[in-house]
């Protein structure tokens, strides 16, 4: 008899179980519910691919916008920099060997990544000014108050949703010392360009964009014509912004690391763009379309990116020493 029952109890929590499941797989997908552990972009955490992209796009940026921070008047003044989801660490390296007397931190969540920047740090023999942590920096950020006099943060998109970045600036302005400044860097999502396939790809990467919250609007500015209010409704002050439209072509070394940046990217992000339903049936043919239209000697792009920044308030007799 105690076996039956046993029998009656694992069968009905088996159909519970499918029914469960079912109706997992039936409902509308939401990015606050089904969520990934991860919230980048690339959830393969340890995918070498969008590693070496990351190196390459971080090269691009920098060189595009003419420097590690082009915009600010002298960036000596600053002594402790801090560097938000710093990736592969090329931006912090490239900080510390232009300006000496920087101190700068890098966080990021992947350790991969941390391992990565710290290996790149040893090669250009910056260890000594230059570190590297892992830390969830849609959490609590591990520092005191006041410990910066710049915070940077360059392409959230790629992994802060629009519902992180309350928390998150929060965070930021916490970490800042009074008067100190913080910095954010993003770039929009359809880059004008002679190429229909490219175009094509960069519509379904904004579509999942905007359906995974990464997004305020389904629109290429969706997130970089938010930067300034975003840093204003914090109670930064002298808020300001300065764009970039970089440019690439076919058959200079530029155009081609913007090839290389492509075309890893779309291959990395596929899951991404699958997952929330806006990647057409005829992906890889639309992909390889790219690829080829890219090759064209003819082949030209603008990737346009922004930075807003802003001081944070306190009185004089707490500015950081300069």
């Amino acid at each position: 008899m105690r076996k039956r029952q046993c029998c009656s109890v694992c069968m009905r929590d088996k159909i519970n179980s499918k029914q469960k499941e079912c109706n997992t797989l039936s409902a509308p997908l939401d990015p606050r519910v089904n969520d990934n552990p991860s919230t980048y972009i690339v959830q393969d955490r340890k995918n070498r691919k969008e590693l070496a992209r990351l190196n390459i796009q971080d090269r691009m940026v920098t060189a595009g916008m003419g420097g590690v921070l082009p915009e600010q008047p002298d960036p000596t003044v600053f002594r402790r920099v801090l560097d938000v989801g710093c990736a592969t660490g090329g931006w912090i390296i490239e900080a510390a060997q232009t300006y000496p007397t920087i101190s700068l931190v890098g966080i990021d969540i992947s350790e991969r990544m941390i391992k990565y920047a710290r290996t790149q740090a040893q090669t250009h023999q910056a260890c000594n000014r230059v570190e590297f942590h892992v830390m969830d920096v849609l959490r609590t950020l591990e520092f005191l108050a006041s410990s910066f006099d710049l915070v940077n943060l360059r392409l959230g998109l790629s992994f802060l949703r629009t519902w992180d970045w309350p928390k998150l600036r929060s965070e930021l302005l916490r970490v800042t010392r009074p008067d100190g400044i913080v910095r954010v860097t993003d770039s929009d999502v359809m880059p004008p360009s002679n190429s229909p396939a490219l175009t094509r790809l960069f519509e379904m990467f904004q579509c999942a964009l905007y359906r995974a919250g990464h997004f305020f609007t389904d629109e290429s500015t969706g997130l970089t014509s938010h930067l300034a209010r975003l840093l204003n409704q914090y109670e930064c002050e002298q808020v300001q912004t300065k764009s970039y439209a970089m440019e690439y072509r076919a058959g200079t070394a530029e155009g081609e690391a913007y090839y290389e940046d492509s075309m890893l990217l779309f291959q990395t992000t596929r899951p991404f763009i699958q997952k929330w339903n806006c990647g057409s049936s005829d992906y890889e043919t639309i992909y390889q379309q790219a690829l080829k239209q890219m090759r064209q000697p003819d082949f030209h792009v603008t990737w346009n990116l922004l930075t807003a920044w802003g001081r944070k308030p306190g009185p004089k007799s707490q500015q950081f020493q300069r």
